[in-house]
């Protein structure tokens, strides 16, 4: 296969561990035959010039290719294109699964087309990890989780027996069942290797693990020095079928730091400084990559920590390279010796091992922090980027409470502020309720969960205040969802948990929970008080998005913050607080408690987390992984290569996507007479899109189900019900924050039909416009496509019938995911924007330029026809950024071109680019 640059460069070299030989890709052999400079590269660049040297095949992976990646330090073409061949693809059960539904309707359409089902099989491993289903219903009581799980497998069991199917069904496919952790620190703990082996021609190939996943916190991994990302579902899915993931050559930007964290500060503070600086500099798009002295004085946990956040911060990925500490973790999670000696020798050959005497990279840009600098913060109330520094909480959340609702604030007067609600019963004791209220306190997701200084932490802090007789107010639901099972045996072990449970911080489940909108119901007083007296209650989370409508709808402030300040402000039970000179609460005999008085030493943290956190936790808790849930292995399973469809199903149906596939793409074609289904403004996320959380009884899908016989305690989430195009359908741009400004002033999924001027619903509207055969824009501002790497973001929009979307600027994930379901995403030129150009909303919409013929990054003209029938046109630029991203367009996405491109090569033609004319 890598016959061509072998017979070249003589690549090919060995190392040998214990005996044994294993060989290896050796990158440096390209300088020395004079082609780059090897050893100015980034660290993470060099591991995309080993992945393309050993896929390299002359068609997907050219020499070309290659030399572009090994040149990257010498010339960088910000428009050329490279492909990466991840070792393996992640999943979970909300984007997984209806990615596995694609695979099944791709087997459906082989089949209707006389091909070869089992051609549609994932040809590189695939993990899938159970983590998104279950919902904080139970809390604060010793049984919490087990309840959680019964009432998760009672609402997902058609899910998971799509999963178990799949599971028999699919080669190279596993699934770890729920309940046992969340993927990513599941990724971290067991799934990563480092130094991935493989046999090849009776060789035993040794390269770097890397993969991608369909979650944007992918990135967390970067912290442990493997190189990954997040893709939608449908670029994991061509990556399971062997296509490549192909990109656009990324700018790398070093982020250089220094000194180590003063006492009080956090994992969770450095990341979100680093949120909130990258986000101010721009780095979507962009690899960052930390170095310097300051990374040899954060733990492997911490770093993932900061690694997690890349998408908040908007960059691809965040990465650490491969170092000392790397083995010493390794080394703590239970890895054989012989692994450890593997990773460090192999590193070491291919120069990837960062130590004190390794030279600095060449970067695009650099970045400098100095961690002795770093303040106990948090970030908030809407977006992660909005760093908040502890000592100025009270200010900034009485600062957004007052703001105008169209400054982003809550239009909150100076009565409305103050106004306190009594509260009926609730628990055993009434309580007042007032804005800035914390009414959900949760440490959750993993970019907290994995990190056990920060929960160790969180745990001294609890220890401390149960110790001075402090309580939780009652009005406020606390909840705890470890990333992985470990983290409960440390946290007992450590003597911590009882004290966390004291507090109401009971193990509520494993997985995602709140941080992705499984937050469960609010106690039912606490609800009916906010609807009650439109109150702007508060949330508190150890999480990483806490965008609007997405942490719990009744919600409006939410705050990202460490473990030990959830257990905070839960004590606290406001935000509208300045622990620095006010008390946390009173004991019993009636004594202020300062947050000082209850806040750990680093002494204290280390003594514990050196103690309880051993090799032996990891090696039994993983041991049976795949086999240690009893209801899952008890799950009936139909049996076949095709899926047998029910259709009377609510959670999993056929999509539409491939049923009518001609076997031939037709020709790229002007779009005409387009209509506006949506006008947005800034930092439209998927959320905005594609909602996460609970489906509203009153809302298109929530209507759909009552009419399916599906009771509203049975509604489960939008996750949830992703294998169902017609609830996803309904879900489309439908969160209920969404502003569309074709119905100023309005909140949630409404529009205006144009051919009758009506405000209906986004959905009511889009079966009218596609009645009469109009195609649909969406014209938006910055940052479109924000957050999640969602599928549903653009197959939801496709559905409705959206054949481009106008906007300033795409996030990357999300203008991949547009491109990858044939939605034709368009930039305005710098300097335009719909209110430049006085677009209003109801004009008719055309392109002019569109053909078969046009390249990346080209400039069309968009042509807009006013009521009155004049016009004027504007220029954008087409981001189908690659020929890849055209071949894709012209096929009417990626899973449409792997399908075509299957069927050709079982009629012996294997060019990549065979569709595109």
């Amino acid at each position: 296969m890598n016959s061509g640059i072998e017979e070249r460069f003589n690549v090919r070299s060995e190392i040998y561990i214990n005996e044994k030989i294993y060989s290896y890709y050796r990158i440096k052999t390209l300088e020395e035959n004079g082609l780059g400079n090897i050893s100015q590269l980034p660290y993470s660049i060099k591991v995309l010039l080993e992945a393309a040297i050993r896929n390299y095949d002359g068609l997907s992976v050219t020499e070309g290719h290659v030399s572009t990646l090994a040149n990257w330090s010498v010339k960088r073409d910000q428009n050329q294109e490279v492909p990466f061949k991840p070792a393996r693809v992640l999943l979970h059960d909300t984007t997984g699964l209806p990615a596995m539904v694609d695979l099944a309707a791709m087997r459906e359409t082989m089949n209707r087309i006389g091909g070869n089902v089992t051609d549609i099989n994932p040809l590189i491993p695939v993990d899938l990890v159970v983590d998104h289903s279950v919902t904080v219903d139970y809390f604060g009581r010793p049984d919490a989780m087990q309840l959680n799980e019964k009432l998760n497998f009672e609402r997902n069991m058609e899910r998971f027996r799509f999963l178990r199917w799949a599971q028999g069904s699919f080669n190279n496919f596993s699934v770890v069942p729920p309940a046992t952790g969340i993927m990513h620190q599941i990724n971290m703990e067991y799934l990563s290797t480092v130094a991935a082996t493989k046999e090849e021609c009776g060789t035993t190939v040794v390269y770097p693990d890397s993969l991608v996943g369909t979650d944007s916190h992918t990135t967390m991994v970067n912290g442990l020095g493997v190189v990954a990302w997040g893709v939608g579902g449908i670029e994991a899915e061509a990556a399971m079928l062997g296509q490549p993931v192909y990109f656009v050559i990324p700018e790398v930007v070093g982020f250089k730091l220094t000194g180590s964290l003063p006492e009080g500060a956090t994992a969770t503070d450095v990341a979100l400084t680093v949120t909130s600086l990258l986000r101010r500099k721009g780095v979507v798009g962009k690899f960052v990559e930390f170095f310097g002295p300051g990374v040899g004085e954060m733990s492997i946990a911490d770093r993932a920590t900061v690694a997690n956040m890349a998408p908040e911060y908007g960059a691809t990925m965040g990465f650490f390279p491969v170092d000392q500490e790397t083995l010493n973790y390794l080394r703590v999670i239970g890895r054989s010796e012989e692994q450890i000696a593997l990773v460090e020798a192999y590193y070491k050959a291919q120069d990837m091992f960062m130590d004190k005497y390794s030279s600095e990279p060449v970067y695009s840009d650099l970045v400098e922090l100095n961690l002795s600098t770093i303040k106990p913060c948090l970030a908030g109330p809407k977006r992660p980027q909005d760093k908040v520094e502890l000592t100025e909480m009270k200010h900034n959340f009485n600062e957004v409470a007052r703001s105008p609702i169209e400054k982003g604030g809550y239009g909150l007067n100076e009565l409305d502020f103050t106004k306190e609600v009594q509260i009926e019963q609730v628990a055993d004791g009434k309580s007042v309720l007032k804005n800035g209220s914390v009414v959900l306190a949760a440490i959750t997701s993993c970019t907290n969960t994995s990190n056990p200084s920060v929960l160790i932490m969180a745990g001294l802090v609890a220890k401390k205040a149960v110790e001075r007789g402090l309580q939780i107010p009652v009005y406020v639901k606390t909840s705890l969802t470890p990333g992985s099972r470990v983290v409960t045996d440390y946290l007992a072990e450590s003597g911590l948990l009882s004290h966390l449970e004291t507090l109401g911080f009971h193990v509520a489940g494993y997985g995602c929970a709140t941080c992705i909108g499984n937050s469960g119901p609010l106690i039912p007083e606490v609800s009916k008080a906010i609807e009650d007296h439109d109150l702007v209650v508060a949330g508190v989370l150890s999480g990483n998005r806490n965008f609007e409508g997405r942490v719990h709808p009744q919600i409006k402030a939410n705050y990202l913050a460490s473990p030990p300040l959830v257990i905070a402000y839960a004590l606290a039970g406001t935000v509208d607080i300045d622990f620095s000179s006010q008390p946390i609460g009173y004991n019993q005999a009636y004594q202020p408690v300062y947050l000082r008085d209850i806040w750990p030493s680093s002494i204290e943290i280390g003594e514990l987390l050196n103690n309880a956190v051993r090799p032996e936790l990891f090696r039994e808790r993983y041991k049976s992984v795949y086999d240690g849930n009893v209801n899952w292995n008890s799950i009936h399973i139909p049996e076949g290569n095709l899926y047998e469809w029910d259709q009377s199903s609510t959670y999993i149906q056929e999509p539409p996507f491939f049923k009518d596939l001609p076997v031939q793409p037709a020709d790229i074609k002007e779009i005409k007479g387009a209509r506006l289904i949506a006008k947005l403004g800034d930092s439209v996320t998927t959320d905005h899109l594609s909602p996460s959380g609970a489906i509203k009884p009153d809302s298109s899908s929530g209507i759909y189900l009552q009419q399916k016989g599906v009771k509203i305690k049975d509604f489960n989430s939008y996750p949830s019900r992703r294998g169902n195009h017609e609830v996803m359908i309904r879900a489309a741009l439908a969160n209920i924050r969404i502003r569309n400004q074709l119905v100023p002033e309005s909140e949630g999924g409404v529009t205006r039909y144009f051919q009758t001027n009506e405000i209906t619903s986004i959905y009511e509207a889009s079966l009218k416009y596609q009645e009469n055969g109009t195609p649909l824009f969406i014209i938006a501002g910055k940052e479109y496509g924000t957050g999640s790497s969602r599928d549903w973001a653009a197959k939801g929009p496709y559905l409705l019938g959206v054949k481009a979307v106008i906007a300033e600027s795409f996030e990357r994930i999300h203008r991949n995911n547009l491109v990858g379901m044939g939605v034709l995403p368009l930039q305005f030129i710098e300097g335009q924007n719909a209110s430049s150009l006085n677009i209003i909303g109801n004009e008719t919409f055309e392109t002019v330029g569109l053909s078969n013929e046009f390249k990346p990054g080209q400039l069309i003209k968009v042509k807009v026809i006013r009521e009155d029938g004049s016009s004027f046109e504007f220029e954008v630029i087409v981001r189908l950024d690659s020929s890849i991203d055209i071949l894709y367009y012209y096929n009417g996405g990626i899973m449409q071109t792997v399908i075509r491109q299957l069927v050709k090569r079982e009629e012996g033609s294997l060019e990549p680019e065979v569709f595109h004319k």
